[in-house]
Protein backbone atom coordinates (compact mmCIF):
# COMPACT_ATOMS: atom_id res chain seq x y z
CA UNK A 1 0.00 0.00 0.00
CA UNK A 2 1.51 3.60 -0.80
CA UNK A 3 0.07 7.02 -0.05
CA UNK A 4 -0.71 8.60 -2.72
CA UNK A 5 0.53 12.40 -3.68
CA UNK A 6 -2.53 13.94 -2.47
CA UNK A 7 -1.78 12.84 0.97
CA UNK A 8 2.51 12.90 0.94
CA UNK A 9 1.49 17.02 -0.87
CA UNK A 10 -1.39 17.66 2.04
CA UNK A 11 1.41 16.60 4.88
CA UNK A 12 4.59 18.45 3.13
CA UNK A 13 2.45 21.62 2.26
CA UNK A 14 1.06 21.77 6.32
CA UNK A 15 4.55 21.45 7.56
CA UNK A 16 5.38 24.38 5.39
CA UNK A 17 2.72 25.96 6.83
CA UNK A 18 3.64 25.28 10.30
CA UNK A 19 7.07 26.56 9.84
CA UNK A 20 6.17 30.02 8.42
CA UNK A 21 2.78 31.34 10.09
CA UNK A 22 4.02 33.00 12.67
CA UNK A 23 4.60 35.89 10.87
CA UNK A 24 1.00 36.40 9.77
CA UNK A 25 -0.79 34.44 7.07
CA UNK A 26 0.71 32.40 4.52
CA UNK A 27 0.48 32.59 0.67
CA UNK A 28 -0.08 29.25 -1.00
CA UNK A 29 1.94 30.98 -3.95
CA UNK A 30 5.07 31.02 -1.39
CA UNK A 31 4.13 27.56 0.01
CA UNK A 32 3.82 26.49 -3.75
CA UNK A 33 7.14 27.79 -5.13
CA UNK A 34 9.12 26.80 -2.22
CA UNK A 35 7.75 23.18 -2.06
CA UNK A 36 7.03 22.52 -6.05
CA UNK A 37 4.03 21.73 -5.94
CA UNK A 38 1.45 23.29 -7.94
CA UNK A 39 -0.54 26.07 -7.62
CA UNK A 40 -3.91 24.98 -8.53
CA UNK A 41 -3.54 21.16 -6.47
CA UNK A 42 -2.06 23.39 -3.52
CA UNK A 43 -5.88 25.46 -3.61
CA UNK A 44 -7.76 21.77 -3.67
CA UNK A 45 -5.91 20.05 -1.03
CA UNK A 46 -6.21 23.97 0.89
CA UNK A 47 -10.07 23.70 0.42
CA UNK A 48 -10.20 20.52 1.84
CA UNK A 49 -8.12 21.54 4.53
CA UNK A 50 -10.49 24.21 5.46
CA UNK A 51 -13.46 22.42 5.54
CA UNK A 52 -12.34 20.68 8.07
CA UNK A 53 -10.94 23.51 10.17
CA UNK A 54 -7.25 22.13 9.58
CA UNK A 55 -6.42 25.61 8.16
CA UNK A 56 -8.10 29.34 8.32
CA UNK A 57 -7.69 31.45 5.25
CA UNK A 58 -7.39 35.27 5.42
CA UNK A 59 -8.49 37.53 2.50
CA UNK A 60 -7.03 40.53 0.99
CA UNK A 61 -3.73 42.57 0.67
CA UNK A 62 -1.24 39.96 3.03
CA UNK A 63 -3.71 37.48 3.34
CA UNK A 64 -3.29 33.46 2.90
CA UNK A 65 -3.70 30.68 5.37
CA UNK A 66 -2.93 30.24 8.88
CA UNK A 67 -3.23 26.80 10.84
CA UNK A 68 -6.82 26.32 12.09
CA UNK A 69 -5.66 24.27 15.42
CA UNK A 70 -2.41 24.54 17.81
CA UNK A 71 0.19 22.09 15.44
CA UNK A 72 -0.15 19.80 18.63
CA UNK A 73 -3.03 18.98 17.85
CA UNK A 74 -3.25 18.04 14.12
CA UNK A 75 -1.71 14.79 13.42
CA UNK A 76 -0.85 13.13 10.55
CA UNK A 77 -3.65 11.24 10.35
CA UNK A 78 -6.24 14.61 10.55
CA UNK A 79 -4.42 15.99 7.62
CA UNK A 80 -4.42 12.72 5.43
CA UNK A 81 -8.48 12.08 5.88
CA UNK A 82 -8.92 15.71 5.44
CA UNK A 83 -8.16 15.34 1.72
CA UNK A 84 -9.72 12.31 1.08
CA UNK A 85 -6.96 10.26 1.36
CA UNK A 86 -7.85 6.05 1.79
CA UNK A 87 -6.00 4.65 4.64
CA UNK A 88 -6.76 1.06 3.30
CA UNK A 89 -4.76 -1.81 2.69
CA UNK A 90 -7.01 -4.59 1.95
CA UNK A 91 -8.62 -4.96 -1.51
CA UNK A 92 -12.28 -4.63 -1.22
CA UNK A 93 -11.88 -1.07 0.53
CA UNK A 94 -13.52 -2.53 4.00
CA UNK A 95 -16.92 -4.07 2.47
CA UNK A 96 -15.78 -7.53 3.33
CA UNK A 97 -16.19 -9.02 -0.52
CA UNK A 98 -12.56 -9.35 -1.82
CA UNK A 99 -13.88 -12.50 -3.68
CA UNK A 100 -16.76 -11.27 -5.20
CA UNK A 101 -20.53 -10.54 -3.49
CA UNK A 102 -21.09 -13.93 -3.48
CA UNK A 103 -17.83 -15.46 -1.58
CA UNK A 104 -17.43 -12.92 1.16
CA UNK A 105 -14.01 -11.92 2.20
CA UNK A 106 -10.52 -13.14 0.72
CA UNK A 107 -7.85 -15.44 3.43
CA UNK A 108 -5.72 -12.13 4.16
CA UNK A 109 -8.86 -9.52 4.87
CA UNK A 110 -8.12 -9.51 8.63
CA UNK A 111 -4.35 -9.33 8.45
CA UNK A 112 -4.77 -6.31 5.91
CA UNK A 113 -7.78 -4.77 8.24
CA UNK A 114 -5.09 -4.74 11.67
CA UNK A 115 -2.61 -3.20 9.27
CA UNK A 116 -5.18 -0.55 8.64
CA UNK A 117 -5.76 -0.10 12.23
CA UNK A 118 -2.44 0.45 12.79
CA UNK A 119 -1.64 2.48 9.72
CA UNK A 120 -4.20 4.84 11.34
CA UNK A 121 -2.83 4.57 15.11
CA UNK A 122 0.65 5.25 14.27
CA UNK A 123 -0.73 8.17 11.91
CA UNK A 124 -2.38 9.37 14.77
CA UNK A 125 0.17 9.42 16.85
CA UNK A 126 2.35 11.61 15.04
CA UNK A 127 1.66 15.36 15.39
CA UNK A 128 2.40 18.57 12.98
CA UNK A 129 4.13 19.78 16.03
CA UNK A 130 6.76 16.95 16.22
CA UNK A 131 7.22 17.09 12.27
CA UNK A 132 7.98 20.90 12.39
CA UNK A 133 10.52 19.80 15.36
CA UNK A 134 11.65 17.54 13.43
CA UNK A 135 12.56 19.97 10.59
CA UNK A 136 14.24 22.68 12.75
CA UNK A 137 16.34 19.95 13.95
CA UNK A 138 17.54 19.17 10.99
CA UNK A 139 18.37 22.72 10.46
CA UNK A 140 16.03 23.91 8.00
CA UNK A 141 15.98 27.35 6.72
CA UNK A 142 12.84 30.14 7.47
CA UNK A 143 13.26 33.31 5.46
CA UNK A 144 12.37 36.34 6.99
CA UNK A 145 9.13 37.18 5.50
CA UNK A 146 9.14 39.75 2.53
CA UNK A 147 7.98 43.34 3.51
CA UNK A 148 3.93 43.04 2.70
CA UNK A 149 3.03 46.53 0.98
CA UNK A 150 -0.26 46.87 -0.74
CA UNK A 151 0.16 48.65 -4.35
CA UNK A 152 3.35 49.04 -5.48
CA UNK A 153 7.07 47.49 -4.00
CA UNK A 154 8.55 51.05 -4.72
CA UNK A 155 7.99 53.77 -1.86
CA UNK A 156 6.40 57.27 -3.33
CA UNK A 157 9.82 59.13 -2.57
CA UNK A 158 7.45 62.87 -2.89
CA UNK A 159 3.70 63.70 -2.74
CA UNK A 160 2.55 64.74 -6.09
CA UNK A 161 1.09 68.72 -6.25
CA UNK A 162 -1.98 69.06 -8.45
CA UNK A 163 -2.08 72.58 -9.17
CA UNK A 164 -4.93 71.96 -11.79
CA UNK A 165 -8.80 72.82 -10.88
CA UNK A 166 -10.86 70.16 -9.42
CA UNK A 167 -13.90 70.99 -10.67
CA UNK A 168 -15.37 73.18 -13.87
CA UNK A 169 -16.88 75.59 -10.93
CA UNK A 170 -13.17 76.40 -9.78
CA UNK A 171 -11.90 76.33 -13.23
CA UNK A 172 -14.50 78.99 -13.97
CA UNK A 173 -13.33 81.04 -11.39
CA UNK A 174 -9.48 80.88 -12.04
CA UNK A 175 -10.60 81.83 -15.55
CA UNK A 176 -13.02 84.94 -14.25
CA UNK A 177 -9.92 86.82 -12.00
Amino acid sequence: MRLTTKGRFAVTAMIDLALREHGGPVALAAISSRQQISLSYLEQLFGKLRRHELVESTRGPGGGYSLGRKADDISVADIIVAVDEPIDATGCGGKENCMGDDSGKCMTHDLWTSLNTKMIEFLDSITLRKLVEDQIAKGISIEEAPVKRAISSQPVVKPIKITAPNSVFALGSTLAK
